[in-house]
């Protein structure tokens, strides 16, 4: 089986929990939503075809204990979930970065599953499947990236309704260079929100780039 990937790099974690551990990043090709603030039009298309066996010799020259599957939306393409489990079964710490609109319920139970649940000012809302927030994981984590205050509000409140932060920790990102970071963790503090904030590390460490 083939996947169209994008690239494979090392690099920090920049984003989640496991800010800051070295990872290896594979990084598929294709995405069907297109945020506002996307980061990585660029993986839209492009890439090569690679067999599993190929990606998963790639990842083990790294000598990494972390991997983390993205893109794009990883997800859009059907052999991501055998790679998942390739990667699980190979023994590494495996993460997903997926945009929420395609359902995560076939994902390896093994795998941290980082959901973006997108928001108003993404312009993608309308596509968020609700249906994956029954299926979370204590080890999962579920992600807001707000665009503006109205957007904090829009998550609060959602944030409340399916009571989140009771199936798994949850993250509030700022959008990069949009919305200021201190104003964020002000909100924050203000409302005593059982939530971690996040900036992009990666981004802080080297820019808006591919690769990192």
């Amino acid at each position: 089986m083939k996947l169209k990937i994008h690239e494979i790099f090392y690099s920090l974690q920049g984003e989640s929990s496991r800010v800051g551990l070295p990872t290896v990043f594979v990084r598929l090709t294709g995405c069907p939503m297109r945020c506002v603030y996307c980061d990585t039009a660029y993986a839209f298309s492009g890439g090569s075809n690679m067999e599993i066996s190929d990606i998963l010799a790639k990842v083990a020259e790294y000598g990494a204990k972390y991997v983390t599957v993205t893109g794009g939306e990883p997800l859009a393409q059907k052999g991501c979930q055998v790679l998942l489990k390739g990667l699980c079964d190979q023994g590494y710490s495996v993460s997903l970065e997926t945009g929420g609109a395609i359902d995560i319920s076939p994902v390896d139970q093994r795998v941290s599953v980082i959901l973006d649940i997108k928001t108003p000012g993404s312009g993608e809302v309308e596509n968020n499947v609700w249906s994956n927030l029954d299926h979370l994981k204590q080890t999962d984590e579920v992600k807001f990236v707000l665009c503006s205050r109205a957007d904090y509000d829009w998550a609060k409140d959602i944030l409340n309704k399916h009571a989140i932060a009771a199936k798994c920790p949850v993250l509030f990102s700022p959008v990069y260079n949009q919305v200021n970071p201190t104003d964020l963790a002000g909100w924050m503090l203000q409302d005593k929100l059982p939530v971690r904030m996040q900036v992009q590390l990666h981004k802080i460490l080297w820019g808006e780039k591919p690769g990192v």
